[in-house]
C-alpha cells in the first residue's frame, strides 16, 4: 500500500487509489453511479426524486380505494374491505414519502443538525404500526365470518378484484420509475406488490363463490391478505427500528470495516467504532484510531486522516465519517472505551 507518511511536513497526499485494497462494499446500497467521484450521491431522501410518479400512484390507489369500500359494503365482502384497508396503508405510505421528501429538503439549522432527514423513518414506522392495527381488525372479523359465513356477492368480488389487479400493476409501474432510495417509497412499492397478490387471492375467492357458492372462500382470502400485511409491517418496523435504534445497517460487516481501517499503515488499533444510519442512504461512521506517536511529531496526521476517510468513501460508500486520532500513550486517559 502506497502512503506518503514519510514526505516532507505539510506535503499533500495525492495517491489514494491503492488504499485499503479489496472489493468495494457499499453501505449505502448499489443504486448510485460511483463512476464520477460520487457526484450523484444523495443524503437521505433525494430532493430530485420524481414526485410525479408518486402522486400518480397516490391518485390511482386513492380513487380505487374509495370505490372498493363502496362495493365492499354493498356486496358484504370482507375480502374487499380488507383489501381496501391494506390499500389505505399504501396510500398513507406514498403520502408519507411525499411529505418526508418535503421535510428532508429543509436545511439543517439550530438544534436540527441533520435537518428533518429522519422524518421518512418515523413515517415508515408509523405506517408499519398502522398495518399491524388494520391486520388485527381484519383477522378478527375474518375468523368471525369463518364461523358464521354471511352471504357474499361473488360477481362483485370478481369484478373489483380484476380492476384491483390492473390498478396495482399500474401503480407498481409508476413507483418502480420513481426514486426508491427512500425507505418510505420502497415500502410503498412493496406494499403495492402485496396488494397485487391479495387481489389475486380475492379473484380466486370470487371465482370459487360463483362456481360453488362456498362463501368461506371470502374470509380465507382475507386471512391471506392479513398474512401479507403482517409481513410488510414486519419489514417496515424492522428497517425503521434499526435506524431509530442507531443499529448498523444490515449489509455492514463491522469486522470487515474495522479490518480495512487497521490495514492503513501506521494505524495500531481502532476502538469506540460506531456505525449507524441517519436515514435512508445516509450511513455514518465514527471511531477512535490509535496511530504511531511519530505521526503527531512529523505533522502527517492530516494525510493519515485523508487515508482513513478515503478508505471508507471508496470501499464502503461512507461520506460522513468522524475520526479521533490518538497516540498510543493516550490510552491511559480513555474512559468508557469499548
Amino acid at each position: 500500500m502506497t502512503t506518503n507518511i514519510d514526505r516532507d511536513k505539510g506535503a499533500a497526499m495525492t495517491d489514494h487509489a491503492p488504499l485499503c485494497g479489496g472489493q468495494s462494499s457499499r453501505l449505502g446500497g448499489d443504486r448510485h453511479d460511483h463512476g464520477s467521484g460520487h457526484a450523484g450521491h444523495s443524503h437521505g431522501v433525494r430532493a430530485d426524486a420524481d414526485r410525479r410518479y408518486l402522486i400518480g400512484a397516490l391518485v390511482l390507489l386513492a380513487a380505487f380505494m374509495v370505490g372498493e369500500v363502496i362495493v365492499a359494503f354493498a356486496s358484504g365482502s370482507l375480502a374487499l374491505l380488507s383489501d381496501a384497508g391494506h390499500m389505505l396503508s399504501d396510500v398513507g405510505a406514498i403520502a408519507g414519502a411525499l411529505w418526508a421528501m418535503h421535510l428532508a429538503a429543509q436545511p439543517a439549522r439550530g438544534r436540527w443538525t441533520f435537518g428533518w432527514k429522519r422524518a421518512e423513518i418515523l413515517s415508515a414506522a408509523g405506517n408499519g404500526i398502522t398495518l399491524l392495527v388494520v391486520s388485527g381488525i381484519v383477522a378478527f372479523e375474518a375468523i368471525r365470518r369463518l364461523i358464521h359465513p354471511p352471504k357474499v356477492e361473488g360477481g362483485a368480488l370478481l369484478v373489483v378484484a380484476l380492476v384491483g389487479v390492473a390498478v396495482n400493476i399500474a401503480a407498481a409501474w409508476l413507483l418502480a420509475r420513481a426514486n426508491r432510495s427512500s425507505l418510505n417509497v420502497e415500502g410503498a412499492y412493496q406494499h403495492i406488490l402485496t396488494d397485487l397478490y391479495g387481489f389475486i387471492g380475492t379473484l380466486a375467492a370470487g371465482v370459487l363463490i360463483l362456481l360453488t357458492g362456498w362463501t368461506r372462500a371470502d374470509p380465507i382470502a382475507s386471512l391471506i391478505v392479513v398474512g401479507l400485511m403482517l409481513y410488510a409491517a414486519w419489514g417496515l418496523l424492522r428497517d425503521s427500528g434499526r435506524v431509530l435504534l442507531e443499529g448498523a445497517p444490515s449489509e455492514v460487516d463491522i469486522d470487515d470495516l474495522r479490518s480495512h481501517l487497521l490495514e492503513t499503515e501506521h494505524v495500531r488499533a481502532v476502538h469506540d467504532l460506531h456505525v449507524w444510519t441517519v436515514t435512508s442512504d445516509l450511513p455514518a461512521v465514527s471511531a477512535h484510531v490509535v496511530v504511531e506517536d511519530e505521526c503527531f511529531g512529523d505533522g502527517h496526521t492530516p494525510q493519515l486522516l485523508d487515508e482513513l476517510q478515503s478508505c471508507l468513501h471508496g470501499h464502503f460508500d461512507v461520506e460522513h465519517s468522524t475520526f479521533q486520532l490518538e497516540p498510543a500513550s493516550h490510552v491511559a486517559h480513555e474512559s468508557g472505551t469499548h
